[in-house]
């Protein structure tokens, strides 16, 4: 007659599973001290905001400025441009300006033989 073997019951290695997965939480939770309860964060939300100083100011009327002057034609102001500057090209539009406007300026820098244009927006905050 042949001995039957005894057969493992399989929750066995599920539990160990779970508690080794209960450690590594409970490790990797303390790893980072927390941060004390008293500090007051900085608030940002009364700056004012600033265009960055290489930036075209696009402004709801259609007028243009770059580095606090006015800027009276997109030719101008690409040719005035140094060349290591037209490889990256920022605008700052106003939020009433016209999508329309911004797509015809963004297009026409492009055409000039600009490398990227990018558009410089204000980041919401949940």
């Amino acid at each position: 007659m042949a001995r039957q073997g005894h057969k493992r019951e399989p929750t066995i290695a599920l539990i160990n599973i779970v508690f080794l997965m209960l450690v590594f939480f409970m490790v990797a939770g303390t790893l980072v001290t927390p941060v004390d309860g008293h500090l007051k964060l900085v608030q940002t939300a009364a700056l004012e905001g600033r265009a960055p100083p290489d930036a075209l100011i696009l402004q709801s009327d259609g007028q243009m400025q770059f580095a606090g002057k006015a800027v009276s034609s997109l030719t101008a102001f690409y040719d005035g441009l140094p060349e290591t500057a037209r490889t990256q090209l920022r605008l700052v539009p106003d939020r009433a300006l016209a999508a329309e406007k911004l797509i015809a300026v963004a297009a026409e820098l492009k055409a000039l033989g600009a490398g990227k244009v990018m558009i410089v927006t204000e980041r919401a905050l949940p």
